[in-house]
């Protein structure tokens, strides 16, 4: 119950993929001839999530929100190639294994996430990996969290979830658990970050 643990979000944490992830909507859209405003659908998604865009479209437009999935999902694998490793990910995440950080994956991601982070030779860094469709509820519900922490014996004070958004934060925030974030709040547990490289300086005093 003593060592410290990551676990982290992927989309604009890890992952250089809202390109990939907006072109995948444009896409979906497209298909369904649904206007499309790329700056407007990058504040919603970033505030919000893709699957509360995709459901609020949905019900504007009559649609089958599952359809509306499968074909952003399948828009999106194809673009695997577009997503890159955010600067100082790759470091990171070595550093953190080499600490003797426990790094676990909560992504609303599906199982493209996999094959995304195998793809970059990243597979290897992480205890378990948890996408949209390891049958969780999405966040800021907490259950995914205390899964890990149950599963694994972590302890909440040393655990971070590290994110980009709100939602992350409040995410850990609801699972009693530290955040890392690129963004300010008001949640005691959360510290801020500019970039991943400030995280190594961050521990590297505690550990």
């Amino acid at each position: 119950m003593q060592k410290t643990a990551f676990i982290w979000d992927l989309d604009g944490t890890l992952l250089d993929s809202y390109e990939a992830i907006l072109s995948g909507i444009e896409e979906t859209f497209a298909q369904f001839s649904i206007p499309y405003d790329k700056e407007q659908v990058r504040e919603f998604i970033l505030k919000y999530s893709v699957q509360d865009l995709l459901v609020q479209v949905a019900e504007e437009r009559k649609l089958d929100v599952e359809m509306l999935n499968q074909v952003r999902a399948q828009s999106l694998a194809e673009k695997n190639a577009q997503v890159v490793l955010m600067p100082g990910a790759r470091d990171v995440l070595a550093w953190a294994e080499e600490s003797g950080i426990q790094q676990f994956v909560y992504t609303h991601k599906g199982d493209n996430a996999l094959t995304i982070l195998r793809d970059l030779g990243l597979e290897s860094y992480f205890t378990e990996i948890l996408t949209s469709q390891s049958g969780f509820a999405r966040k800021p519900n907490p259950e995914a969290a205390t899964y890990l922490l149950d599963k694994y014996q972590l302890d909440p004070e040393k655990t971070y979830y590290i994110g980009d958004r709100t939602l992350d934060v409040e995410f850990a925030q609801n699972s009693g658990i530290q955040s890392l974030n690129f963004l300010e709040s008001s949640y005691g547990g959360n510290h801020r970050i500019q970039a991943l490289a400030d995280i190594s300086r961050i521990f590297e005093a505690e550990l």
